[in-house]
């Protein structure tokens, strides 16, 4: 096992950023298109959410022992994020498997998680209970394939529901809780049936000739996600589904996505899951529950994910971009995180465009965080303590952004404009928004100090004079904000 691990780090760490940054084909196309949520219960939720801006997301698995992509070096398509070292696929795949027998993570401590996330600012968890390679991090009853598995050595100790433990401990923070989960499961016999070879993510046979064993997958997958949302892991908040090619296509929509995909995946065929069922049954657990079908069009998407990247403008509906703090989604060896600064204007960037950052770290294989994880945090903490009333609960202001500087609202009588400061970068003497004009009568101060601050209109714009206190004490790092009163 460790032989394997050393021949697949190097590799695997190599292309593991290329992975991550990889954007769909589809990706640009499907942000113009979104379905809106009727159920007002839900709407009350989405409306919470989008007050809440900043999330965590943590990927976490026994892949963790490898360093390496979650789940796809066990899919044999013909990707950089999918390359093994060891050429034997066969033997890969059940020493991947394997990893469930020596994945012990006894410094897990979710508690020391929760506090630092929300000591950042942060709102809301979205924890991976499945993801693509089947192994479930929760204590469910349809598979032994499991962290609780006793044959999992983590499974004596008392935290060994790990799910159950992360939702408790970051609900005692006042964080809401969210549940990643795989739609497909590539070690459910009903998905990747041993019958058949396995030449890409998607269903291995025929659901048209063998529908009573789909069935059983749709059963299967309903079943996991019931358990998650029946009341043992108490109240969830958002139920986050990745695995975006299981959806209900036509024949069109196949002949499409095959096409989009350079016509590698000659598999592709309408995998139903039932989601109006499946969204049905999990609100009357969960009411108001707040469902992301990540990637399908339609009513169960009811925020959008943009993954790794941010939107070039701002959109007129619910999103949120999933991006990596440090390494890869799961744990790397010697993960290099981005600056705080770069987190506080990504965070500003998003903000200002309408949407939410939801931050993914990696715990390592032993269950704790890298310490650089926690000083990030901490940084950005420093910053929202001062700032975090120009994040907390404002929307999109157009034009969002001008270079350096942005503008953002609270309700109609405030606004926010923020100032990105380059490495080493004073506070200037004065901040101008271009495309924005203020009304008469507004006043203008530096968040922090109270300090009020002249302004003026020009042609198009508005430019504020920063008080030379502030300038000489400025109140925060990397980026300065002042509140806009009408």
């Amino acid at each position: 096992m460790n032989n394997l691990f050393q021949s697949t780090r190097s590799l695997m760490t190599a292309v593991v950023m290329t992975a991550l940054f990889t954007i769909p084909l589809a990706a640009q196309d499907h942000e113009e298109r979104y379905v809106p949520e009727t159920d007002p219960l839900v709407l009350q939720k989405l409306e919470e959410w989008q007050d809440m801006k900043f999330g965590l997301l943590m990927h976490w698995g026994p892949y963790s022992q490898w360093g390496i992509v979650e789940s796809w070096s066990i899919c044999a398509e013909d990707e950089d994020w999918c390359r093994r070292k060891n050429p034997d696929y066969t033997e890969y795949k059940k020493q991947y498997e394997a990893l469930k027998l020596s994945f012990n993570p006894i410094a897990f401590n979710p508690e020391k998680w929760a506090a630092a996330a929300r000591n950042a600012g942060m709102k809301y968890v979205v924890f991976t209970t499945k993801h693509h390679d089947g192994f479930s991090m929760f204590d469910t009853k349809l598979t032994d394939y499991k962290i609780t598995d006793p044959e999992c050595p983590f499974s004596v100790n008392q935290r060994a529901n790990v799910t159950k433990e992360i939702f408790r401990a970051f609900r005692e923070q006042g964080l809401w809780t969210g549940a990643y989960f795989s739609k497909p499961d590539w070690h459910s016999e009903y998905y990747w049936w041993p019958n058949f070879a396995t030449p890409d993510r998607h269903v291995n046979y025929s659901i048209t000739d063998y529908p009573e064993r789909w069935e059983k997958f749709v059963d299967f997958t309903h079943g996991q996600i019931m358990e998650l949302l029946g009341g043992d892991y108490g109240r969830v908040d958002i139920l986050w589904l990745d695995g975006g090619w299981v959806r209900k296509m036509s024949d069109e929509e196949v002949l499409n996505y095959r096409i989009a995909q350079g016509n590698k995946m000659t598999r592709v065929q309408s995998q139903d899951i039932r989601m109006d069922e499946l969204v049905a049954k999990a609100r009357e657990k969960q009411p108001g529950l707040i469902v992301v079908d990540r990637a399908v069009y339609g009513k169960n998407q009811n925020y959008l994910t943009p993954e790794n990247r941010v939107p070039e403008k701002a959109l007129p509906y619910p999103w949120e971009s999933c991006i990596i703090a440090g390494g890869g989604w799961a744990w790397v060896p010697d993960p290099k995180f981005m600056s705080p600064r770069d987190a506080v204007h990504l965070l500003v960037d998003i903000v200002v465009k309408g949407g939410n950052l939801l931050l993914n770290i990696g715990p390592a294989p032993d269950g704790t965080w890298p310490g650089e994880a926690y000083t990030l945090l901490g940084e950005i903490g420093k910053w929202m303590k001062v700032n975090g009333e120009a994040i907390y609960g404002t929307r999109a202001l157009a034009p969002h952004k001008d270079g350096k500087t942005c503008i953002t609202r609270k309700g109609d009588k405030t606004w926010y404009l923020y100032y990105l400061a380059d490495e080493g970068e004073q506070v200037p003497a004065s901040v101008t928004m271009n495309g924005i004009t203020l009304p008469a009568g507004a006043k203008v101060s530096a968040l922090g100090s109270g300090a009020a601050c002249r302004w003026k209109n020009g042609n198009g714009s508005f430019t504020v004079s920063v008080p030379q206190q502030f300038r000489n004490k400025p109140t925060s790092d990397y980026a300065w904000v002042f509140r806009i009163e009408m």
